[in-house]
C-alpha cells in the first residue's frame, strides 16, 4: 500500500506489484484510493470507518471518474466523491446503505412509472384470470365478446370481419387515464348503435374498476369516483326487463314454421320452449345425459351446478328421432365443438315464415314459464323445473319435490301446449311410442 498525492501521471503508472490487487491511497482526498488488479483494471475505491468499523467501497473505473472537477463545476469528481463519502461517516451514516436506499428509491420510483403505464388491456387480462374460477362459462364468454377487438373472419362469412366490442376502444388506454370525462364520452359514442350492450359492457368494466382499487398493484391508479360520476351514469341506458314471450295463440303457428326447420334446429327449439331450458344448457346436453329408461333429463344448471328434471312424453319422442353423430345431443357436423352453436338465426327464419314478431330464445324461457299458468301450476315447480333460485322461505327450506311430482306437472304443461298448437302427442297408453291426437275428449 502507498500513499501519496495522485496524479493522472503517477495514476497511468500504476500496477498490481504481481499482487491479485494493489491498493494506493491520495495524501489530499482522505480516504480516497486506487486499486489496480493483475489484469490492469484500475478503480478508485474509499475506504474509511463508520462506528470504528472499517469499511470499503468503490467508486467507479479510472476511466470514467475524473480526478478533479473544474474550479466552481458542479461536475462530479473522485476526489469530490470522496470527501462527500467522508462527510457521511462523520455523520455516523454509512455510505453503502444510503447508496443501497438510492438504488431501492430508484428501481421504487421505476416501477411506478411502469405502473402508471398500466392498461386497462393488462387489467382486464388479469382480472379475468383471478375471478373466471367462480364465473359461469356463458359469463366469462361475455366479458371476452365485450373486450374483443374485432378484425377477425366470421365463423360463417369468411369474407367478412367481425366488429370490436364495446370496450375495446378503452383497452389501450391507461388507468390512470380513465376519468369521468373519458368515460362519459366512450359511453356516448357506444351508444349511438348499442345502448344495451354498452350498459351491460359499463358494469362489467366498473366491476373491474373496483377490483383494480383493491389490488396492491392497481389501486389509485383509476381516478376516484370517475365510474361513479353522474355525468357518466345518467349516460349509460337504463336495464329494462323484456317481455317478448309467445302467446297462446300463436302456438299453432310458431309449431307449425319451427317444424319445417333441418330437425336438430327444429327439436332443439321445441325442447327449448317445453323445458323452459337455458340456451346454453340445453344445447350443451349429451346423450350421457338422457335417460330414456327412467324418463329424465340432467340439465348443467349455472346455478346449482346441475337439476334433474323429467323427460316428458313428446320431448322423448323428439330426442329418440335424433341422428347419434356423437356425445352431443344436439349436433354439428360442421361446427368444430361437434355441436349447434347458435341457432338464432334458424328461429329467426322460422318467426319470419309463421309471420311472428321478433322473438328471442330467452323469451322461450320466458315462454315456458308464462303458458305453465294456464295449467295453475305451482309457482315453486315452475322455478324447479327452469333452474331459479327458491323465491321464498318454504320454497327455500321445506320443498323438496320428487322427480314424479315435477313429471306429473310438467307432462300437464306439455299436453296443454301441445293441444294448443294441434299437435299429436305420444301414447303412454299402450307403453310404445305411438301418436294421437289429443282432444278436450281424450284429455278428460
Amino acid at each position: 500500500m502507498a500513499t501519496f498525492n495522485f496524479t493522472l501521471d503517477r495514476i497511468d503508472k500504476l500496477s498490481s506489484e504481481g499482487k491479485a490487487a494493489a491498493y494506493h491511497y491520495d495524501t489530499e482526498a482522505p480516504g480516497l484510493g486506487i486499486r489496480v488488479t493483475q489484469k490492469g483494471v484500475k478503480s478508485y475505491i474509499f475506504q474509511s470507518y463508520v462506528f470504528d468499523q472499517q469499511f470499503r467501497m468503490t467508486i467507479g473505473d479510472v476511466n470514467t471518474w475524473r480526478l478533479d472537477a473544474p474550479t466552481r463545476s458542479t461536475e462530479n469528481s473522485a476526489r469530490k466523491e470522496a470527501r462527500r463519502l467522508q462527510s457521511l461517516c462523520d455523520a455516523g451514516i454509512d455510505p453503502r446503505r444510503a447508496k443501497e436506499a438510492l438504488k431501492a428509491e430508484s428501481v421504487r420510483q421505476q416501477a411506478e412509472e411502469a405502473r402508471k403505464d398500466t392498461t386497462l388491456a393488462d387489467a382486464w387480462k388479469h382480472y379475468i384470470k383471478a375471478n373466471s374460477i367462480r364465473w359461469s362459462t356463458t359469463h366469462l364468454k361475455a366479458h371476452e365478446r365485450l373486450a374483443h377487438r374485432g378484425g377477425e373472419p366470421r365463423t360463417r362469412a369468411k369474407a367478412k370481419t367481425t366488429i370490436p366490442g364495446p370496450l375495446a376502444a378503452l383497452l389501450d388506454v391507461k388507468l390512470s387515464e380513465l376519468s369521468a370525462d373519458r368515460l362519459a364520452t366512450w359511453v356516448e359514442e357506444e351508444n349511438t348503435s348499442r345502448p344495451t350492450v354498452t350498459a351491460l359492457a359499463f358494469r362489467m368494466l366498473r366491476a373491474c374498476l373496483n377490483w383494480c382499487n383493491e389490488q396492491p398493484e392497481y389501486i389509485g391508479l383509476v381516478p376516484r369516483g370517475a365510474h361513479a360520476s353522474k355525468k357518466v351514469r345518467h349516460k349509460v341506458a337504463k336495464p329494462r326487463a323484456k317481455d317478448d314471450c309467445l302467446q297462446r295463440e300463436q302456438l299453432a303457428i310458431w309449431f307449425s314454421a319451427v317444424r319445417l326447420l333441418p330437425p336438430v334446429f327444429g327439436i332443439y327449439l321445441q325442447t327449448l320452449l317445453l323445458t323452459g331450458s337455458r340456451r346454453e344448457e340445453l344445447a350443451d346436453l349429451r346423450w350421457t345425459d338422457v335417460d330414456f329408461q327412467w324418463n329424465s333429463l340432467r340439465i348443467a344448471d349455472k346455478v346449482d351446478g346441475e337439476r334433474i328434471i323429467p323427460l316428458t312424453p313428446y320431448i322423448a319422442t323428439l330426442l329418440a328421432s335424433l341422428p347419434r353423430r356423437n356425445e352431443w345431443v344436439f349436433s354439428s357436423p360442421s361446427a368444430a365443438s361437434g355441436r349447434i352453436q347458435d341457432p338464432r338465426d334458424a328461429h329467426n327464419r322460422a318467426l319470419t315464415m309463421a309471420g311472428l314478431p321478433h322473438l328471442t330464445l330467452h323469451g322461450l324461457r320466458r315462454s315456458f314459464g308464462t303458458l305453465a299458468e294456464w295449467v295453475e301450476c305451482p309457482i315453486g315447480v315452475v322455478a324447479q323445473l327452469q333452474g331459479h333460485k327458491p323465491s321464498a322461505t318454504a320454497e327455500k327450506h321445506y320443498r323438496r319435490r320428487p322427480l314424479d311430482l315435477l313429471r306429473l306437472w310438467h307432462s300437464r304443461i306439455e299436453r296443454w301446449i301441445l293441444e294448443q298448437a294441434g299437435i299429436e302427442q305420444p301414447s303412454t297408453e299402450t307403453g310404445k311410442p305411438g301418436l294421437r291426437l289429443v282432444t278436450q275428449e281424450t284429455q278428460n
